[in-house]
């Protein structure tokens, strides 16, 4: 029963039509005369129909099993892969060489089918499960036409579909249940109910098998023990399945498992086939058991069709071309030896597999094929063409606000953040050791003319341990959840400046309070002006500092590729800034033709602020007659004074102290725009 809160919610008009429940009963009785045409299970009585809408969740907030049918076709598929010939020192020759991947690829999957896709490596599964979910297509160029329940589709096939990758991304800190939460949170119709979404997640852990493990961490392979091998492959069926989706794709579901867990897998497969959806599977090396389980099998071979059907058929059409499959062998493989090709004999195996695709393509089993092609997509035409073609042309690419989307992606970084104790323990660790070594290498310092010197130097390395510690924890956390970033929001499920923004505004408390930890336990120890507003001066103009070295290291981060890049390229970049920060260099004696480098480094404006802090209202510094000019300190004068002296040696005035706020907060602000731009490319670069 639906929520009395989402009646009205029903009720209002959206940008498409919903289907309604006359649809539903004209769609019952067809399925009930055409079960044995679609392959599904017999239609009782009592049997729910329930309408899907095309974003992900029926037109009602309660679940059944009924699943809308969902016939899949595609005809004469042809794929080639671009592939850019490398001219010298890596520059791209103006000629583009077209790889032909498929060839003339038909075929068709009924609902309530499970379809293995089985070739040897280089066949073209993957190509083609990507051509028709219409995913990771960005370098293919495609011909041909894929068809759903007779309704030729593009990129809206992702509307009614999930699509399970073989490689398994997730947030290692959050628990099996949290992570569903938040994909329910973010993938489920909106018009759903908060209480409707989250009774969803707890029949999908049931459905899924993974109730024992539901409060346990996911963890990260490798680095912190979570979830077993084959509950990771499970959740992943399990987060796409929160969406009732009638057509499912999965890419080696199988993939580093072992024969008892991939059976499992299978058999989880099987049984929402069972329920009506339409699953195809590409599939590596199953074991004969594994292979059983599937009703249906798919051989390609150099990027054609071998075999389409039933495995009983297969047998027979194989053993019709004098290649019969011996007995206590293996189907899977014996199809996967019989159609690769042979290194040393490349000829006589390509010639095996093009009489192999030929016989079967003009076997009575392709004609059948064809003829169920066009029938089949026309009678589940009639039934749900209101449901599909509107789905099908909806381009909303998130089915939640942008406000929605904002606080569950904050909850899910505060969470991933902070539950992280032990990186949180080591930051803390690394800057209260970090500063005490510092505050005992220039501890209690006098004010005098080598306590002007030493000062000085401490000022600039409160303002470089800020820059490098804090830059170097941010450095590596893009690279590390690039990928995991652009497959969520690859599936639609949040905005590329919602992601940024939440990330920032998570990790925002520990920037703060990491500084403010740092100069609490430097400044005293130093023996800086003991004022408590020149104090928390510093505390805040090194907070900033850290904070623009945190957004320079969001551009770094963004833009390189891997961790090991970004580690690598860091230090370079900052040598620069560090050298026209004022202490390696006179303020005043910067190359016009590098004046540029100055504006942009935030060392320079801190090294101002900081050095007007400490020595505007210091009105006398201790002068030795004679001492001043035996160590040549001052070159113009014979001593410094007073705090005035070392500002105007350092070319710094209090004049400029409000111009350097406003250039600090001015670079925090375009490093971080520009390292959202950097991000924004790379997503949309990867949307296709």
């Amino acid at each position: 029963m639906a929520d009395a809160e989402e009646a009205p919610l029903l009720q209002k008009k959206s940008n498409r039509k919903s289907p309604t429940y006359a649809n539903v009963t004209t769609s019952l009785v067809e399925k009930k005369t055409d079960h044995q045409l679609t392959g599904s299970s017999e239609v009782r009585e009592n049997d729910i129909y329930i309408p899907y809408d095309g974003k992900g969740s029926d037109l009602r907030t309660s679940y059944s099993d009924g699943i809308e049918s969902v016939c899949l076709s595609w005809e004469n598929i042809n794929v080639h892969v671009k592939i850019d010939n490398k001219k010298c020192c890596g520059r791209r020759s103006q000629e583009v060489e077209l790889k032909h991947i498929l060839k003339d690829v038909t075929g068709l999957l009924k609902p309530g089918s499970l379809l293995a896709i089985i070739g040897a490596s280089g066949a073209g599964k993957s190509t083609l499960m990507n051509a028709l979910a219409c995913r990771n297509i960005a370098q293919y160029t495609m011909e041909g036409t894929v068809k759903v329940n007779g309704v030729q589709v593009d990129k809206g096939i992702k509307n009614i579909s999930a699509y399970v990758q073989q490689d398994e991304m997730f947030i290692g800190t959050l628990t099996v249940r949290e992570h569903l939460k938040f994909r329910a949170l973010l993938r489920m119709d909106r018009r759903l109910s908060r209480t409707a979404r989250l009774q969803r997640v707890d029949e999908v852990i049931v459905e899924m098998g993974l109730t024992k493990c539901a409060e346990t961490k996911i963890g990260t392979p490798g680095l912190t023990k979570g979830i077993s091998g084959g509950e990771m492959k499970r959740l992943s069926f399990a987060s796409e399945v929160l969406t009732n989706p009638p057509l499912m794709f999965c890419d080696e579901p199988t993939s580093g498992l072992d024969s008892f867990m991939a059976q499992n897998i299978v058999k989880t497969l099987q049984s929402m086939a069972a329920k009506g959806r339409t699953i195809m599977c590409t599939i590596h090396q199953p074991s004969s058991e594994v292979f059983a389980m599937f009703s249906q099998v798919l051989l390609l071979a150099e990027g054609r069709t071998a075999f389409l059907g039933a495995s009983q058929d297969a047998f027979e059409l194989f053993a019709s071309q004098g290649f019969p499959c011996p007995r206590n062998f293996n189907p899977a493989d014996f199809y996967v030896l019989t159609l690769a090709i042979v290194p040393g004999k490349e000829q006589e195996s390509f010639d095996k597999v093009q009489s192999m695709c030929d016989a079967f393509r003009d076997s009575e089993l392709t004609r059948i094929m064809s003829t169920d092609i066009m029938e089949t997509s026309q009678k589940l035409r009639r039934a749900s063409s209101v449901v599909f073609e509107e789905a099908f042309d909806n381009e909303d690419r998130y089915d939640t606000s942008w406000f929605n989307q904002f606080s569950v992606v904050l909850w899910r970084s505060w969470i991933s953040l902070f539950r992280d104790v032990v990186l949180f323990r080591v930051r803390v660790m690394q800057t209260v050791v970090i500063s005490v070594i510092l505050g005992l290498v220039y501890l209690d310092q006098e004010y005098n003319q080598e306590g002007v010197m030493n000062i000085n130097g401490a000022l600039f390395i409160l303002i470089t341990n800020a820059s490098f510690t804090n830059m170097f924890s941010v450095v590596n956390s893009f690279p590390i959840e690039m990928s995991i970033f652009l497959r969520e929001y690859g599936s639609g499920l949040y905005r590329v400046d919602v992601y940024f923004l939440a990330k920032n505004i998570a990790e925002l408390p520990t920037f703060f309070f990491l500084p403010w930890l740092s100069v609490l336990v430097l400044y005293w120890m130093i023996g800086l002006y003991n004022d408590a507003v020149t104090f928390l001066i510093c505390c805040g103009v090194i907070i900033l500092v850290a904070n623009v070295a945190i957004s320079f290291g969001y551009l770094i981060s963004t833009a390189c590729g891997s961790v090991d890049v970004a580690m690598a390229v860091t230090p370079p970049l900052l040598i620069p800034f560090m050298l026209f920060g004022g202490l390696f260099l006179n303020n005043g004696s910067v190359p016009v033709y590098f004046i540029w480098l100055k504006y942009i480094s935030w060392f320079q404006y801190a090294n101002e602020i900081l050095s007007v802090n400490q020595w505007q209202y210091v009105h006398n510094i201790d002068c030795p007659a004679g001492n001043a000019t035996m160590n040549n300190i001052a070159p113009t004068e014979d001593c410094y004074k007073d705090g005035e002296d070392v500002l105007e040696y350092l070319s710094f005035t209090e004049d400029n102290v409000f111009f350097d706020v406003g250039m600090l907060c001015v670079l925090l602000v375009i490093y971080r725009v520009m390292a959202f731009i950097v991000l924004l490319v790379k997503a949309r670069r990867s949307k296709s």
